[in-house]
């Protein structure tokens, strides 16, 4: 098990953004993704990481920019960090493994979210009005029913910290335009439908998962993470810690740090065949 990497701090890489798990550093032309051992629950980042989960998280996210590479292109440039501009060579130690080098791009101001199962958010709406974002579903439907047709349910993309909201497809068109629209939920609709028919004979149900895209030079690419246990329900909610979702967050038990660390990387071995690398 390598060191865990809560923060980065490279002097000389430019800008540095952070998200909930990854550290954006701004390289002109390009962009550097650092994966971190933070995890977050309910939109908030926990004070524990989880050991060797942002090298987990880029080899997962590796794995499926190549396996869907013929549906969208993808903004992934290189993982070797020897390809990396040569500021980031001193740091080449921290950063191989949980780093991916990648196009600059303008993502789209949504969260394009594909449920084939009534689980989380989806299955609080469908009790209240029996829809989500909008669509109607067959009334009758249970917690973690399977959908008779995969759903395009997008959410806007809100700040760390903040909860995402639940938005029709009406509104998507009204924030980048139909054709757009259209675009990136026919899209996220067959990435899905791959990933899922990969992962169920090898043992896993994908219930729902989150794509993000960006434009580059005109072109539509799949960006951030892709079908990582971060951005995908791969199993079953894990037992409730008593926790009101709001910040400061509860100390992991070092039994759930241990737990959530094994369902990553069987994860990984399940999905991909590979296993994690000694560092």
């Amino acid at each position: 098990m390598t060191p865990v990497v809560m923060t980065t701090d490279f002097t000389g890489l430019g800008p540095r953004r952070q998200g909930k798990v990854r550290d954006i550093y701004d390289l002109g032309d390009t962009l550097l993704l650092v994966a971190t051992d933070r995890i977050s629950a309910f939109d908030v980042v926990m004070a524990d990481p989880i050991p060797d989960k942002g090298r987990i998280l880029t080899k997962l996210s590796a794995f499926w920019f190549r396996h869907l590479a013929d549906i969208v292109p993808h903004h992934l440039i290189s993982l070797e960090v020897a390809e990396f501009p040569r500021a980031c060579q001193p740091y080449r130690l921290m950063l191989q493994g949980r780093a991916m080098l990648v196009k600059k791009c303008q993502p789209l101001p949504v969260e394009c979210i594909v449920r084939g199962y009534l689980a989380g958010s989806a299955w609080k709406e469908y009790q209240r009005t029996g829809a989500v974002c909008g669509i109607s579903l067959p009334p009758g439907l249970v917690e973690a029913d399977r959908l008779p047709e995969p759903l395009f349910t997008p959410s806007t993309k809100a700040e760390v910290g903040a909860h995402d909201q639940n938005i029709t497809f009406v509104k998507v068109v009204e924030a980048i335009g139909e054709d757009l629209a259209c675009r990136v939920r026919d899209l996220s609709l067959a990435l899905y439908r791959r990933a899922r028919d990969w992962a169920e004979p090898r043992g896993i149900i994908l219930a729902d998962t989150k794509y993000e895209f960006g434009l580059a030079n005109g072109e539509l690419l799949l960006i951030d993470e892709v079908l990582t246990p971060d951005s995908s329900r791969f199993w079953p909610k894990e037992d409730s810690l008593g926790w009101n979702k709001k910040p400061p967050p509860p100390p992991l038990p070092p039994e759930v740090i241990a737990n959530t660390r094994a369902r990553y990387l069987e994860a990984l071995k399940a999905l991909t065949g590979e296993e994690l690398e000694p560092a």
